[in-house]
């Protein structure tokens, strides 16, 4: 398997989501596996669209395609569906994780200086 690849069970996940599956409306896209995998070798990778390697392609064609599903809410349907499975058990979240502020360490504050109440009163 390759590096940035989806494995099959996550595909199967998602695949019933995108634009271009057999019977859904349109024509049907041979490669929508290959361009997700793209789009997360991008996004992992950090490379420019024009260092993509060629198996995935024209490089032009992932961020035409990427913004196309973005308008058509192809991305946000999948990430809510995903969003939804989600087991969070692993995400708890507590102070030995959690970094403090260095001022948010007890340290003592300043104080402005003011005159003693007593004192103002005799004036």
């Amino acid at each position: 398997m390759r590096r940035y690849a989806l494995r099959d069970d996550q595909w199967e996940r998602i695949q019933n989501f995108l634009p271009g599956r057999v019977g859904h409306v349109g024509g049907t896209a041979a490669d929508n596996r290959l361009f997700v995998e793209a789009v997360l070798y991008r996004s992992r990778d950090g490379v420019p669209g024009r260092d993509l390697p060629e198996r995935f392609g024209g490089w032009k064609n992932v961020p035409r395609r990427g913004s196309r599903w973005a308008q058509s809410k192809v991305w946000e349907q999948v990430f809510e569906h995903l969003a939804g499975e989600a087991d969070n058990e692993y995400a708890i979240i507590d102070s030995t994780i959690v970094r403090a502020h260095q001022h948010s360490a007890g340290a003592q504050k300043k104080r402005a200086k003011t005159k003693p109440l007593d004192a103002a009163k005799a004036d």
